[in-house]
């Protein structure tokens, strides 16, 4: 499991955009966001840098942690 840190998700609409940026790139992974912390918990088969892509490129600049 990785923990990215997303600064700029800020609320609910922000929290599903992650989310399906996640799943849309790997469908089997386990996403859990916490919107206050402004951080996710991802379990996906995909490299961290693949999943750091897929939330650039729908906005949410994202580092591991």
């Amino acid at each position: 499991m990785t923990t990215f840190s997303i600064p700029d998700m800020s609320c609910g609409h922000c929290k599903a955009s992650v989310e399906a940026a996640i799943l849309k790139l790997d469908p089997a992974a386990s996403v859990v966001v916490d919107l206050q912390a402004r951080r996710a918990d991802v379990m996906s088969t995909e490299p961290d840098e693949a999943l750091m892509n897929a939330l650039n490129a729908v906005g949410f600049p994202a580092q591991a942690v």
